[in-house]
């Protein structure tokens, strides 16, 4: 859920700046008196649930590197006053998840824990103090866990909510702690995730959006996570009417960002990747496929085709930049100078998404008829065999190469 964009002036989020580390000094920062305070408040919701004392369901839990076992644990409770339970009928598994299933996230991770923050479903039970959702309300469930108070929701920056989130580990990795998110790790909170039958939500007025009971399940499960995550990346980097804008991916995400580009009046949309199946489905949204297994510079490429080179550039394929060569040579004969951000007047924004900031507007996108996040869905099974399914996504196995809807016994009771 994090994107690199290029532009025309270094900035950054200076809310979460609290100290620079380079080398060089050659770029100064102004930072706002917002942030000459550093204090870290203190978490203000519960991270776990009240487990219900005799009922249970079933639940995706990590036990370890690439073991996914779907368990028997007991269903929740509420816990706090503003707390929703929300029967899941649909949920998904996305890239991110990815990093604990591998032993990426290894030393964050707790055995048991409860995976997954994508999932739609009907509220079960709500607190005394829900105000704005019923039991039987159909609703979308956010990922991120925000308070709807600090200095950073007030501000619409709701995954930098510093109320959700008591990782003490988070905060010495990065100076500040992001808000809580459904089972990542407990890097982010350690909440049990949305991969089960049933899930406590905390302030669900905030992380619950109220859906129509009529429209179709996958595009109300493609809203949860992947479409406010690509919306996002359209926002920093500011895409509008006729930009040239260059998208590194054809994942869900890199698919969504260049579909969302152009409904956002992008004049072309580069579609950069090497998959040709999903290169073939960029094309087929609008998209111009760039395939990098046949060109041994694609920025080579993309300047005979444009010159003046792309107003906008987003990363959404998750790979680790590394220093080139050239980059060693030059540090090698003292040659380094100033980086090719600082020379050519670049841009690099990234960050998780605001999920809340982009509704209602989204979900009116989509109920409208314009835009149609389904399309992600290439495959549908069980929740019962989300063991299964964590396998096959992480070998690139899924068919249609894509996402897997994953249906409850709940969610398939009510077709």
């Amino acid at each position: 859920m994090s994107f690199t964009l290029w532009q025309t002036i270094l900035t950054t989020n200076f809310h979460k700046l609290n100290k620079y580390h380079g080398e060089s000094s050659t770029v100064s920062l102004l930072v706002p008196h917002s942030v000459t305070n550093t204090e870290i408040s203190s978490p203000i919701i519960s991270t776990d649930y009240k487990p219900h004392p005799i009922e249970t369901m079933k639940a995706a839990q990590w036990m370890g590197p690439r073991d996914i076992q779907l368990g028997t644990v007991p269903k929740p409770m509420l816990t706090a006053n503003k707390d929703a339970i929300v029967h899941i009928t649909h949920c998904t598994i996305c890239g991110s998840d990815l990093h604990m299933y591998n032993p990426d996230m290894k030393s964050a991770m707790e055995k048991g824990l409860i995976l997954g923050h994508e999932a739609i479903g009907i509220v079960d039970e709500v607190g005394p103090e829900v105000k704005t959702l019923q039991v039987g309300d159909r609703v979308i469930i956010l990922p991120v866990i925000a308070c709807g108070e600090c200095f950073y929701c007030q501000n619409e920056e709701y995954s930098l909510c510093d109320k959700t989130n008591p990782s003490k580990e988070m905060e010495q990795l990065y100076g500040h702690r992001l808000s809580g998110i459904f089972g990542y790790s407990n890097l982010t909170g350690g909440y049990p995730g949305s991969q089960a039958e049933w899930c406590r939500v905390p302030n669900a007025d905030l992380v619950c959006v109220k859906a129509p009971k009529d429209i179709a399940a996958k595009k109300l499960l493609g809203l949860c996570d992947v479409t406010p995550t690509a919306w996002h990346g359209n926002e920093l980097a500011e895409v509008g009417k006729g930009d040239v804008v260059g998208v590194w991916g054809c994942g869900a995400v890199g698919l969504s960002i260049q579909r969302l580009a152009l409904l956002r009046g992008a004049k072309k949309v580069y579609a950069i990747d090497k998959d040709p199946y999903r290169l073939a489905l960029a094309e087929r949204y609008g998209s111009i496929p760039l395939d990098v297994s046949d060109y041994t510079n694609i920025a080579d490429l993309v300047l005979e085709l444009e010159p003046h080179g792309l107003d906008r550039a987003i990363e959404a394929s998750g790979f680790r930049s590394t220093n080139s060569i050239k980059h060693k040579i030059m540090r090698g004969i003292n040659a380094e100078g100033d980086s090719a951000m600082m020379e050519k007047a670049l841009t690099v924004r990234g960050g998780q998404l605001y999920a809340q900031k982009y509704f209602p507007l989204l979900l009116d996108l989509t109920t409208s008829g314009n835009y149609d996040p389904s399309f992600m869905f290439t495959y549908e099974d069980d929740f019962e065999n989300v063991a299964v399914d964590y396998e096959k996504f992480n070998n690139h196995e899924v068919p249609g190469g894509l996402k897997v809807c994953l249906v409850t016994a709940f969610g398939r009771s009510q077709k």
